[in-house]
């Protein structure tokens, strides 16, 4: 009997001593203790949390190499493999987690809209219910600091920019022609709905080494990934109808929208300064289709459009006025997938095509254009961590251009050019903390056209000064071919450059966001020529150089009153340029110094109505006047705008909507024309250039058919 007993304790001994006790303490960064850390061994149920002292201890009967996992909310998860016999008194600091929703945000530069970015300055809604934008997101874009106001033209001017220096691209893809095109002292539209769209990202400077060609900024558009429901969407405007379907499958979908637009009956009611013979008509189409596959998504975007106008515009220089006619087919094609390859790895893949032919008859001139591009890219993305990304991929680019030139006093002229360009990108995301990251990449161009390489250096960093606010720093250099007007006359020719240098400030507090930006653009290599306007007389170089420099704020509060909500944007712009035919450096005529937007939105509940109103001015822009000495030497008179709009709901799914641009009639000014000729006293007679209209009314009927039925498109007005 004692024998046993003497085994039995034995064996509890042996018990007792193969238990092996695991303890340390667990602290932050700064060597602050850490209360309720989970620590435990991977694979068992063996563990504890921290006290207030960051202290744990707990037993463990396991043996040989195991992995000790310790975790807490908002830091990254510590793992430690090493023998059970070696997991004492240890010392642990765990390093916030750099994903966290405060996390610091590159945005030097950058203005985000779209629900999924951490810090947004615009919704989607925001781009399509702006007063002043008719529906339009480019309109709604020159609401934001960083852009100009040429009201007679209708693209983005940024940053003391031409329009041609900022690039589209939809879902990553390059759009060759984003307009429409339109005739002198009309502005343009961008051809593509925006409800197909449900984030935009528009970068006024330093923006990511992926994207090329662009001198001042590109504006990203994101289709739709995943619809909520099936749906139909109509419209009845007083320019024309509209009709939209969505269709769902268990892992697909496809929306569709057409629109009929004819400014006959409208020109008939509100007469403009125009003869028109044949006011504007044309008809537009888009589809997307959806895919989803066990690892990704295939989209497939399409675009077709066609328009016409004939009229006649009255000119100083001919007492019957000018004969202008246009015809204009557009064709744009967009595929992409992007999915996981396993590993934390990621690839994107995309395609696009865009065919163009435009028609114009101006007097005796006949010109037809045609234009067939595309655009690839592959790009690959692997996560090493949560603190070091690494993105870089390839593109390709091709270009053919061709324009006939037919006038009954001189032969037929045909020119044109084939210009394919190759890059190959790569970009790091490096987060050092939740408070400092970095952003650092280098792009690659080949010309084939111009037997040319081109290197593209890009940084962008971001310190987060307390748990709201963030300061950024960008820098980066880009390089663009020249436009087409001329490349079609000269093809031997440098690439054009320029430098941006940026510094950024932003505040982004519950329901209210702040941003004050500074720049400096240094462009080097711009074209120049000598004759009055570009052509095949020319003579070109690459001898041109610019600046421009100045501050944007931004101001949007949803928050301080219930249900409004308003932003308030400012630009001081300096910029000078001495380019294409101009004798000086001189403030091109497209640069206002002032810029400022006041946008606000209001809704009433008791009304069931929205009411916007959207407020421009502009300080005036720079002409040449004759009659007096020097170059760009006199400038207009300020320009000012206010647009209102209200969209009321008969119903859920019914709304009725009116707007009024320049509600109060303000007689602005784009600019003078002069006589080509003296009087007989030696001076040059000129005209005022005013806007076709002076404002502009528009009444709809928006009826959406859906599945929910409480879905409307108030968003899409």
């Amino acid at each position: 009997m004692k024998q046993t007993f003497l085994i039995f304790f034995y064996l509890l001994t042996l018990s007792a001593t193969s238990q092996t006790i695991i303890n340390g303490n667990v602290t932050d960064t700064k060597n602050q203790p850490i209360e309720g850390a989970n620590v435990y061994l991977d694979g068992t149920y063996d563990g504890t949390t921290t006290d207030e002292n960051g202290n744990f201890s707990f037993k463990t009967s396991e043996t040989g190499f195991k992995t000790l996992k310790v975790s807490f909310l908002a830091f990254e998860t510590l793992l430690l493999t090493k023998d059970i016999s070696e997991l004492n008194n240890l010392q642990l600091k765990l390093r916030e987690d750099v994903n966290a929703l405060d996390t610091v945000v590159i945005s030097a530069g950058t203005f985000s809209a779209g629900d999924n970015s951490k810090i947004s300055v615009l919704k989607p809604l925001d781009v399509v219910t702006t007063a002043s934008a008719l529906g339009d997101f480019v309109g709604a874009l020159q609401t934001l600091p960083g852009t100009t106001t040429v009201a007679e033209d209708g693209r983005l001017f940024v940053r003391g920019g031409e329009a041609e220096e900022t690039q589209i691209f939809i879902d990553g893809i390059r759009v060759f022609t984003p307009y429409v095109p339109t005739t002198n002292n009309t502005p343009t539209r961008g051809r593509y709905s925006p409800f197909l769209f449900d984030g935009i990202t528009f970068s006024t400077g330093g923006y990511s080494a992926e994207f090329g060609q662009a001198l001042s900024s590109v504006l990203l558009l994101n289709t739709v990934e995943e619809p909520d429901q099936e749906k139909t969407d109509i419209g009845i405007m007083s320019v024309g109808a509209s009709l939209g379907h969505t269709e769902k499958w268990e892992s697909s979908s496809l929306s569709v929208n057409g629109s009929y637009i004819n400014l006959a009956p409208y020109v008939a009611l509100f007469p403009d300064r125009n003869d028109w013979i044949k006011p504007f008509q044309g008809g537009s189409g888009e589809a997307v289709f959806r895919q989803k596959t066990n690892t990704g998504l295939l989209k497939l975007y399409s675009a077709f459009e066609f328009g016409s106008f004939d009229l006649i515009q009255e000119d100083i220089n001919f007492s019957e006025g000018i004969h202008n006619k246009m015809n204009n087919q557009n064709l744009y094609f967009n595929g992409s997938y992007k999915g996981s390859l396993g590993g934390n790895w990621s690839v994107f893949g995309g395609l696009s095509y865009t065919y163009n032919k435009s028609e114009f008859e101006v007097m005796d001139d006949n010109i037809a254009d045609k234009e067939n591009s595309y655009h690839a890219k592959f790009k690959l993305h692997h996560r090493f961590s949560n603190r070091f990304k690494l993105n870089f991929g390839a593109e390709y680019f091709a270009t053919n251009f061709n324009e006939a030139y037919d006038n009954p006093f001189i032969n037929d002229i045909s020119y044109g050019f084939k210009n394919n360009l190759s890059a190959a990108f790569a970009e790091s995301d490096v987060f050092f903390s939740k408070n400092l990251a970095l952003k650092a990449g280098l792009r690659m161009e080949y010309s084939e056209l111009f037997e040319q390489l081109t290197l593209s250096p890009r940084l962008s960093l971001a310190y987060k000064t307390s748990a709201k606010s963030q300061v950024s720093l960008a820098y980066g250099n880009f390089f663009q071919n020249p436009n087409n007007n001329i490349l079609k006359f000269e093809q031997d020719l440098n690439t054009q450059k320029t430098a941006h240098y940026i510094l950024n400030y932003q505040l982004n507090n519950d329901g209210q966001i702040f941003r004050a930006e500074a720049f400096y653009k240094d462009y080097k290599h711009l074209i120049k020529y000598d004759t009055e306007y570009a052509d095949f007389n020319s003579n070109y170089n690459n001898s041109g150089s610019a600046y421009a420099t100045g501050i944007d704020l931004f101001w949007r509060d949803s928050k301080s009153i219930k249900n409004l909500d308003y932003w308030v944007s400012y630009s001081f712009l300096d910029s000078e340029r001495d380019y294409n035919n101009y004798p000086i450096e001189a403030t091109p005529n497209f640069v206002n110094t002032h810029n400022l937007s006041l946008v606000t939105k209001y809704w009433i509940e008791n009304w069931r109505s929205q009411f916007g109103m959207s407020y421009s001015f502009a300080s005036g822009r720079t002409y040449t006047n004759p009659n007096m000495a020097g170059f760009l030497n006199q400038k207009t008179k300020s320009y000012n705008s206010l647009s209102v709009n209200w969209a009321y709901l008969i119903s859920p799914q019914k709304i009725l909507y009116l707007s009024v641009n320049n509600v109060l009639g303000i007689k602005n000014v784009n600019g003078y024309q002069y006589a080509d000729t003296p009087d007989s006293n030696g001076n040059y007679a000129s005209r005022t250039l005013r806007p076709a209209a002076d404002q502009f009314f528009f009444v709809g009927f928006f009826w959406t058919i859906s599945e929910k039925g409480t879905d409307n498109q108030l968003k899409n007005l």
